[in-house]
């Protein structure tokens, strides 16, 4: 009983706080923090695109001539004729790209078609694979020094990385800068979502889990219009990047978790941002002794270390992070939701990104294409919502994996002219793995344990970004030889998923876990209301706090 009682002291603190200015300035600073995002996260759409090109051939000369074969366009050969009657290929070095659509783009600038065809989609790529070296380690570094430190350092370098990027005269080093700025992706997204999640009210908690991220499907349709209006890729970049300064001023005024900091133990520091936080809210809350009062053996659980500022070398963060993604396969429970968060993710990454980035391979129009499916997040966000709170996490995001399977699976038996057909169930799917996106983030966030929290929902993300890199592939390559297969590949994949997601425990009505000890002995009960959990009518006073 006294493990039920440690579990919810932290969640009934923050009820005892309710939801004022202290959280409203928090949530609309990280929910802000995602839909800029969108821009470089999605760059390679209008800025690295697949355009009309023909090879432009050197000048004539008394001793040859040259010409194209038989005429064709997008050739990347040419043949040299020569005086005495003999001709030779060579390869094309200079190309007259079609520019009725954009101005100036990566493609056409660094010359990338022929044999540099790859680099358009490596260009996208690099960007996630940033994602995927720095989730690891920004999970366990968020989980060590801090939810705060890591977003607000992220945030800084990101808005800085984005503007320089894009004014680079080379493509080698804007190929370093997207993977620069994707390793700073997790700590500005997943971290500050967890922030996000750990200082909420419980009563709030899904709401704020299902809608934090709703200025991503904005930042989507923004960036469709704003590609619509800036055709040159240097100026659209710059354009997109200036609201990441926005972001900068109320990064002065975010406090650390309270929740991180108490299983910590860093209870002085933990009072003071609590004590903050019911002046913004104008709350009483219980004494000092009250609101750092924990059982000797719940302390117990929590990991001992070290000053942190002794551990801060790259030598040590990268055993951290071995050592972090080892312990997440250490207990059966932790390690099962480990497994099926890692294939979710990864499923997501695939799918989302790659319905996102489809919209060439459509012959639709591609601005008007990602304005819908920027529009088509907020669907997700009005049906999940209800859904996660009247059945469980569990369910509705086996349904969502499922019905974008079906939809995309359908897709490739459609006949010839039924465009808006296609579009109709392409954006359905986006519909639908856009709601189990939301649903994942925040089932994730309630399966982990405190201690791993941000290390699980990390290292689960960065297998999101595996997927994320493999998608314009996809759709660039395969979708090229066989027009059927990357809906074939989605859909497949979000079905398994959906299975796969059935095998883990129903987190409703559950506090949230501080340690892995928790994790593993709780008795979790799915779509049964927890007696523990705090209602709308229950008040959490001093006397409450003492018995605990």
């Amino acid at each position: 009983m006294w493990k039920t009682q440690m579990e919810d002291h932290i969640d009934k603190l923050l009820a005892k706080l309710g939801t004022g200015w202290w959280q409203i300035l928090h949530f609309l600073t990280l929910s802000f923090a995602s839909g800029t995002l969108a821009v470089h996260s999605l760059a390679g759409v209008y800025v690295a695109p697949r355009i009309k090109y023909e090879c432009r051939l050197p000048p004539d000369t008394k001793e040859r001539s040259y010409f194209i074969n038989n005429g064709s366009i997008d050739s990347c050969n040419y043949f040299v004729l020569y005086e005495n009657g003999t001709q030779n290929e060579a390869p094309c070095t200079e190309w007259d790209f079609d520019n009725s659509t954009f101005t100036n783009t990566i493609t056409s600038e660094f010359g990338l078609t022929c044999q540099r065809d790859y680099l358009r989609a490596t260009y996208q790529s690099m960007y996630m694979i940033g994602v995927l070296v720095g989730s690891p380690i920004n999970g366990i570094l968020a989980d060590r020094y801090g939810r705060k430190t890591m977003f607000t350092g992220s945030a800084v370098l990101y808005a800085i990385l984005a503007i320089v990027s894009c004014w680079l005269p080379g493509l080698p080093l804007l190929l370093v800068f997207r993977f620069l700025l994707g390793t700073l992706h997790t700590s500005v997204l997943k971290t500050g979502y967890i922030l996000a999640m750990e200082i909420a009210n419980p009563r709030i908690r899904t709401i704020v889990g299902v809608t934090l991220f709703a200025p991503w499907s904005l930042g989507t349709m923004a960036w469709g219009g704003l590609a619509y209006l800036m055709r040159s890729w240097r100026s659209l970049l710059t354009v997109g990047s200036l609201p990441c300064l926005l972001l900068l001023p109320p990064l002065l005024f975010l406090d650390e978790s309270p929740r991180w900091l108490l299983v910590r133990g860093k209870h002085t520091h933990a009072c003071e941002v609590l004590k903050k936080a019911a002046r913004w809210n104008k709350v009483t809350l219980p004494p000092d002794f009250d609101v750092m009062r924990f059982d000797e053996r719940y302390a117990e659980q929590v990991p001992k270390t070290k000053d942190q500022a002794t551990d801060l070398d790259w030598k040590t963060i990268i055993k951290n992070c071995a050592k972090g993604i080892l312990i997440l396969l250490r207990t059966p429970r932790l390690r099962l939701a480990t497994l099926v968060m890692v294939l979710d993710y990864f499923v997501l990454g695939m799918v989302y990104f790659g319905i996102t980035l489809s919209g060439g391979n459509l012959n639709f129009d591609i601005f008007s294409y990602m304005v819908l499916i920027g529009l088509a997040g907020f669907p997700s966000y009005t049906v999940l919502y209800p859904a996660v709170s009247y059945f469980g996490r569990r369910l509705p995001i086996a349904i969502s994996y499922t019905v974008t399977g079906i939809v995309l699976l359908i897709q490739p038996f459609l006949p010839s002219g039924n465009q808006w057909l296609v579009i109709s169930l392409v954006l359905t799917g986006k519909v639908a793995i856009s709601a189990a996106f939301q649903g994942c983030n925040l089932y994730a966030t309630e399966l982990f344990p405190t201690e791993v929290r941000t290390s699980g929902v990390g290292t689960s993300f960065m297998l999101s970004r595996v997927g994320s890199a493999i998608a314009p592939f996809i759709t660039d390559y395969l979708g090229v030889i066989y027009p059927w297969a990357p809906s074939v590949v989605f859909g497949l994949a979000s079905v398994s998923a959906g299975l796969a997601t059935l095998r883990l425990w129903e987190t409703r009505w559950i506090s949230l876990p501080d340690t892995i000890p928790q994790l593993e002995s709780t008795n979790f009960l799915p779509l049964k209301k927890n007696t523990n959990q705090i209602t709308d009518d229950q008040e959490c006073t001093a006397e409450s706090m003492v018995k605990l």
